[in-house]
């Protein structure tokens, strides 16, 4: 069901691009499509139609000092924000900026980051993480505002940093919002599934298909994932593998759940290697996974950046969970009446919370998936199960408090 984009004549101008509408299913996604898209791309990516660039390796994109002798100005700096988007957007859909952070404060951040994951341990805290096994590593999730609490000399070095800006400017434009999450792969530590990456990616195949197809060309352009290198990352330590033009499949969501699409993610992607420092930003929709870490003494420690668009958020602020308490009589009395479940789910989605995101991840763990339990889904867990109003209300409380962060 895919739209295809209007084609241009030599006699009429450049016609805008159709938005795909509809709804996607399993049947949209055809392995010979995305070979020849990602193949196709790989092909043509090339240096000359990327002025900025320094080196092309294993068909990504990599930055260093040729990029930075023109960020200098307002113009240079629009000029390459411009590659940098259509790099993401329409080339590999990865770029890898050389040297990006200094050494002493990424040092320091380090110190500060592992001085929290042994809290954890001696806490008997674990931390989960979405695409790998749970233990395996190390997560410290929300790693921002504890930094910024715990470390603020060295959290203002760190953030300071202008290639960050550079590049989620380029993606998002201003009033972007800033998240970390700290990951440490220990040695054996296996690799990620090849996965997409937040929002839709973070959801199950019958989740996704639930989205219509222009939300599914949205969701890309909500995010920036990125990655900072805290130690080298030799490949034998397994930095990340990529499967450069993966992102341009229409229907990656759905395809990303699908044996065929692994197999292939396993035989073709890249792995490339950085040094501390080096920074890796990435479209979300590109097909990516972390790599097994098959050295005997490197933990590999990445500071992994998710910088969402300011645009993410409703006009009006509402408190959800006194409406959620206020219209759960009313919904018991309905229900009892016999008045037909659809009607139900109606008034709960218009005023209960139904995303499940954002979160604290380090309390509120996912449930039987990638995601926690929704303020909406709680409603018509008390509602289908006939809880009386005083346990939803202490429920809801607690809910609440776990998605609090707790710094």
């Amino acid at each position: 069901m895919t739209a295809t984009p209007l084609r241009p004549t030599s006699s009429t101008p450049p016609a805008r691009t159709r938005v795909p509408t509809g709804w996607y299913s399993p049947a949209d996604c055809s392995l010979d499509d995305f070979r020849s898209i990602v193949e196709g791309g790989l092909a043509e990516t090339s240096l000359d139609d990327h002025p900025y660039a320094d080196a092309l390796e294993q068909g990504v994109l990599v930055y260093g000092s040729r990029l930075r002798e023109h960020t200098t100005t307002a113009e240079g700096r629009r000029d390459v924000q411009a590659e940098l988007a259509r790099a993401l957007a329409d080339g590999p859909g990865i770029v890898v900026f050389k040297g990006a952070f200094d050494h002493d404060d990424v040092d320091r951040a380090t110190g500060v980051f592992a001085a929290m994951i042994e809290e954890q341990r001696a806490a008997g805290t674990a931390s989960g993480d979405h695409f790998a096994k749970p233990g395996a590593n190390d997560r410290v999730w929300g790693a921002l505002d504890k930094l910024a609490v715990r470390a603020p000399e060295v959290f203002a070095r760190y953030y300071a940093n202008d290639v960050l800006a550079l590049v989620s400017e380029a993606w998002l434009g201003r009033g972007y919002q800033v998240t970390s999450q700290v990951n440490v792969v220990n040695p054996g530590g296996q690799a990620q599934t090849a996965h997409r990456d937040y929002h839709l990616g973070f959801m199950d195949q019958a989740q996704a298909l639930g989205y219509p197809a222009q939300v599914h060309a949205l969701s890309p352009v909500l995010t920036l994932q990125g990655a900072v290198a805290h130690v080298d990352m030799p490949v034998e330590t397994g930095p990340t593998l990529y499967l450069p033009h993966s992102q341009k499949h229409p229907a990656g969501y759905i395809a990303f759940h699908r044996r065929e699409f692994t197999q292939y993610f396993l035989e073709h992607s890249v792995q490339l290697p950085l040094a501390k420092g080096d920074a890796a930003f990435f479209n979300p929709a590109l097909f990516h996974g972390a790599g097994t870490n098959r050295s005997t003494d490197v933990r590999r420690m990445a500071n992994l950046l998710q910088v969402s668009s300011g645009f993410g958020r409703a006009m009006e602020d509402v408190d959800r969970v006194a409406a959620s308490k206020a219209l759960f009589g009313a919904l018991s009395a309905q229900k009892a009446a016999g008045v037909d479940e659809r009607s139900l789910r109606n008034v709960v989605a218009a005023s209960a919370e139904g995303y499940a995101f954002p979160t604290n991840l380090d309390r509120d763990q996912p449930i039987d998936g990638l995601a926690p339990q929704t303020q909406a889904e709680l409603v018509w867990q008390a509602l289908s199960e006939g809880w009386d109003a005083a346990r939803l209300e202490e429920a809801l409380d607690a809910q609440a408090a776990r998605r609090r962060s707790a710094v």
